[in-house]
């Protein structure tokens, strides 16, 4: 009895996780067909939904196209089943899971005044990089505006930890408009700004997405050389390397023009007589 059919569509980012004896490249061929991975949804996101008129179709059926399959193709269709299944199952599990932020993380504190209101904004990453909280500080406010603003952060910190993606925060909260608002002190891309909230959003937007088009200060990273060879690839691991011990929004991603090299400095250890 059904009139319509919804269709939705999602973007799902996940990794399998293999444990490999021994690595040749038969087993890299078929790393693919093993089936003792370790599955592990990464994020979901809903992109979109699709809505079709069921009764357009005179005899009320959809048609299915059919074909005769041989005994391999039967197998594979199980083994397809199969995964298909696991990969609903973990998809089921994971939305509305909280992914909790690690005892020690990583993150950084940018001071800005806007008007004669300073605020102190403090960010949480994950082991990868990614935002997962943030706390407001304020200056000039009374109890009450101060209390809004950490369970603000509260809430969006939380949301950030259940999957939301950062950008929805972004076009939510950008462009908002009330007192203080006017100019930027102490952040070196962003000049002004119509809140706090669209201070605050357009510093992560920078920081954590490379939104370079809300940013009012071109990025230093823009006119960076790379070189090519070995030396490039040297460096790429040395980036690696950093990234794994620096915070993201600290830096910007402008790893290569934070680093110093340092190879061609030698210390004195000498003591004084």
């Amino acid at each position: 009895m059904a009139k319509y059919l919804v269709e939705t569509f999602y973007t799902c980012s996940f990794k399998v996780s293999h444990y490999l004896d021994d690595i040749n490249e038969e087993n890299l061929n078929n790393l693919e067909n093993k089936e003792d991975g370790k599955f592990e949804i990464i994020d979901v996101k809903l992109d979109n939904r699709k809505t079709k008129n069921l009764q357009d179709n005179k005899s009320g059926k959809i048609d299915t196209i059919s074909q005769p399959i041989n005994n391999q193709d039967s197998k594979n269709v199980k083994k397809n089943k199969s995964i298909d299944e696991s990969f609903k199952k973990n998809i089921t599990e994971t939305i509305g899971k909280r992914f909790s932020m690690p005892d020690r993380r990583k993150g950084y504190i940018q001071k800005a005044s806007i008007g004669d209101h300073k605020v102190y904004l403090h960010t949480g990453e994950y082991e990868d990089g990614k935002i997962g909280e943030i706390f407001i500080d304020t200056s000039k406010e009374g109890e009450l505006v101060k209390a809004l603003m950490n369970n603000f952060a509260i809430a969006i910190s939380l949301g950030l930890q259940y999957g939301v993606p950062l950008d929805e925060f972004v076009n939510a909260y950008l462009d908002t408009k009330f007192e203080p608002s006017g100019k930027v002190y102490g952040n070196d891309r962003i000049m002004s700004a119509s809140s706090i909230l669209d201070y605050i959003f357009r510093e992560l937007a920078i920081s954590y997405l490379n939104r370079e088009d809300l940013a009012h200060t071109p990025s230093i990273a823009g006119n960076s050389d790379v070189k090519e060879g070995h030396e490039n690839e040297d460096q790429n691991q040395l980036i690696k390397l950093v990234k794994d011990i620096t915070s993201k929004g600290f830096v910007r991603n402008d790893y290569k023009k934070k680093l110093v090299d340092l190879s061609d400095i030698r210390i004195n250890l000498k003591g004084k007589k």
